[in-house]
């Protein structure tokens, strides 16, 4: 309960404010906390216990879609990076853009046939992940867009990370990639950003040959994965999808950020 806690002084400060009508004011609103909590953990819409106080899952669906459109998450996530830099546990240093294809399983726009996964169609979350792992920044395509055209994106969505007196920070220094991302003209784009690119060319013998360093991403779509509504795309509206996406990035930045204060020995 003190981790969660925790969390939610961080998010009530960007949550919008919404004031009772003193004339007709209705059923009372249910409370956010409560409310983010169930949003937390992922459930269903239509798995939500009786036992909470929701009638249906429609009331935390209009919250998050209330909540999304107010653009609560991006803020959300940039603070808790800015705390991660504050206690020196972001590396700028690399960073690995990778997809993943998830199942879009109630339809949506950003779909497409996955050219591998005997061409399911479906939608594909894209990270961009620090040097230790955590997102920096992440965007939903369809299923058949291909990972290189989303390097340039990511890289320019990465948001200034404060937490230091210095510059706030908001680009790698390297971008490793594997053969398959293997195209002269994206090099350029990367040089242009003022970022290095490490991309193996093609008919190279071991891919990249950058060891470990690809897992990187891959370690964070497995935390992303942890979470329910990352597995399966079960929402039809991008933004809703997008919402959960964004969400997710801040927990597991938050739960890096546990962790270091459980790591860190008491004054």
């Amino acid at each position: 309960m003190g981790s969660r806690r925790r969390v939610w002084a961080v998010v009530e400060p960007l949550l919008p404010r919404v004031e009772r009508r003193t004339r007709n004011p209705g059923r009372k609103r249910h409370p956010d906390r409560l409310v983010f909590q169930v949003l937390h953990t992922g459930i269903g819409w239509e798995h939500l216990p009786q036992e909470i106080g929701f009638g249906s899952g429609m009331t935390c669906w209009r919250r998050l879609a209330e909540w999304t459109e107010a653009g609560v998450w991006a803020p959300l996530h940039e603070v808790l990076l800015a705390k991660l830099r504050s206690a020196n546990a972001l590396d700028f240093s690399r960073a690995v853009v990778d997809g993943s294809h998830i199942r879009a399983l109630k339809g949506g726009s950003k779909r497409g046939r996955s050219p591998v996964g005997r061409g399911r169609t479906g939608s594909k979350p894209h990270l961009i992940p620090d040097a230790t792992g955590s997102p920096l920044a992440a965007a939903l395509t369809g299923g058949n867009r291909h990972g290189v055209t989303q390097v340039i994106p990511r890289l320019k969505a990465v948001p200034p990370v404060r937490g230091k007196r210095s510059r706030p920070r908001h680009r790698p220094d390297v971008v490793p990639a594997d053969r398959g991302y293997d195209h002269d003209r994206y090099r350029r784009l990367v040089w242009d950003l003022g970022v290095k690119p490490r991309i193996a060319r093609r008919g190279t013998e071991h891919g990249s040959g950058l060891g470990t360093q690809p897992r990187v991403v891959e370690h964070a779509f497995a935390h992303l994965h942890w979470f329910r509504r990352m597995r399966i795309r079960w929402e039809i509206r991008n933004d809703i999808h997008e919402a959960f996406l964004s969400m997710g990035c801040a927990l597991i930045c938050w739960r890096r950020l546990s962790r270091l204060a459980q790591d860190t020995p008491a004054q």
